[in-house]
């Protein structure tokens, strides 16, 4: 069966009025980048004869269009029930990759952790999209306490962060959040850690002008990744790995002290007995080139505990530790979630650091990933420090958006992105401003 100029007018009254119908003769009139923001957005195929195919309709998901509109909910706390919970966790996985950090327990964990952490507690603004009794989206954000800004709840958490919903629902449910911002006429909106190969990045630019807002979006963090690929890529890569030769002189150096071994604690009463000498172990490692760790605020102790209590039921955190004997020379706090293992957390014994363990602990992991067939790969997670780029074959790149009703604000972010990009030319000033203003909590 072939859907024949199908007219969306009485389902998408809110689409301009050049998407209103797929037919060639309007569409032609627009841009490919706006037909490619339309339709990656709502995951349907534009064809240039205006039809919609049965095929197309499987190979992309998507569902024909619907009468019933997405009806946004307002949220101020998150509910701790667990019936809503698991219907959130259940969208997270009609996502297009989904993420750890888009289930529900890093929201409540954050909710947790930082409720009594300063003066100002972020405020869990949860926009929750219905239909009917059925859950379609999830924007997880906070507002400042002049409700005038807003962005992502796990923006400065989080590796990612998006807009859950499924693909092919993605415009309706952006513009469905970006319609109820307007109304409470928030001034500013900050999307930290978008995923560019996310259907959210063009619904934005389809909905923000629509809303009266100026989006700009730049480039924010390359991940580098390790694909783990067939049975054959995975011996390939465990052999490669295993005889890098920095890897094998820095074993047997630790070895002449003792025995060489990997830890991996999944159980809440493991990782709770090991978090201590972690974050010790974290905090001093950047103490020591004159940085402030993540883990130097008392909030973000508590979160990383949240996560490890609360992940550790469904089997998803490991804190995997490289031992030299008894005594543990580094730490991964990560995640194994939908096929990736994420190393969240990353860091060693400062005593140690003539033997190289953080690199050794990557390249243990990796080993061990290679046997476990659940696994598609390995996420080094944000930035792209030297050691990583040693072992990636692959990477992931974020965005950040800002989203501003004000012309001025709109180039002010313009101007301070491209004052940063010269800066970074000069190492030494741009890590004395990063550290200068790591201290000051700007």
């Amino acid at each position: 069966m072939v859907y024949k100029q199908v007219d969306v007018t009485s389902h998408y009254t809110h689409l301009p009025t050049s998407f209103k119908r797929f037919g060639c003769e309007v569409n032609r009139k627009k841009s490919k980048f706006e037909r490619y923001a339309l339709f990656t957005a709502t995951g349907l195929l534009w064809h240039p004869q205006g039809q919609w195919s049965e095929s197309q309709r499987a190979s992309t998901g998507a569902d024909p269009p619907r009468s019933n509109p997405v009806r946004i909910v307002l949220v101020r706390e998150i509910p701790e029930d667990s019936t809503f919970l698991q219907r959130w966790n259940d969208l997270v996985l009609q996502m297009e990759r989904p993420e750890v950090f888009y289930r529900c327990e890093w929201a409540v964990a954050i909710q947790a952790a930082f409720r009594s952490a300063f003066k100002a507690p972020p405020r869990p603004w949860l926009f929750l999209g219905h239909e009917g009794d059925e859950l379609v989206g999830v924007a997880s954000l906070t507002a400042d306490a002049s409700e005038q800004n807003v962005s992502f709840l796990a923006g400065t958490t989080a590796d990612y962060c998006e807009f859950l919903s499924p693909r092919h629902r993605r415009l309706e449910f952006v513009e469905a959040v970006l319609a109820e911002l307007h109304r409470l006429k928030v001034s500013n909106l900050v999307l930290a850690n978008l995923p560019a190969d996310s259907a959210t990045p063009a619904a934005l630019q389809v909905a923000a002008k629509k809303y009266g807002f100026h989006l700009y979006t730049r480039p924010a963090y390359f991940c580098p990744q390790v694909k783990l690929g067939s049975m054959a890529e995975r011996q390939e890569l465990k052999t490669t790995v295993m005889r890098k030769r920095q890897f094998r002189k820095c074993l047997r150096a630790m070895e002449r002290q003792a025995p060489v071994k990997m830890a991996y604690s999944r159980s809440w009463e493991e990782i709770q007995g090991a978090l201590p000498a972690f974050i010790g172990a974290h905090v001093a490692r950047f103490q020591a080139v004159h940085r402030v760790s993540f883990l130097y605020a008392p909030e973000r102790r508590r979160l990383l505990e949240e996560l490890g209590r609360r992940f550790s039921d469904a089997g998803i955190v490991t804190l995997s530790r490289l031992m030299i004997g008894d005594r543990p020379v580094a730490w991964s706090f990560g995640f194994q979630f939908c096929g990736s293992w994420l190393l969240y957390q990353t860091t060693f014994d400062t005593r140690d650091e003539e033997y190289s363990p953080g690199y050794c602990v990557l390249a243990k992991i990796l080993i061990e990933a290679c046997g476990i067939d659940a696994l598609k790969r390995v996420d080094l997670g944000l930035g792209s420090e030297e050691y990583k780029l040693w072992f990636a074959n692959g990477n992931r790149q974020t965005l950040h958006s800002t989203l501003t009703t004000s012309p001025v604000q709109h180039l002010r972010e313009i101007a301070r992105y491209r004052l940063a990009t010269e800066v970074k030319r000069f190492p030494k000033l741009e890590a004395a401003i990063r550290n200068s203003r790591a201290r000051l909590k700007l």
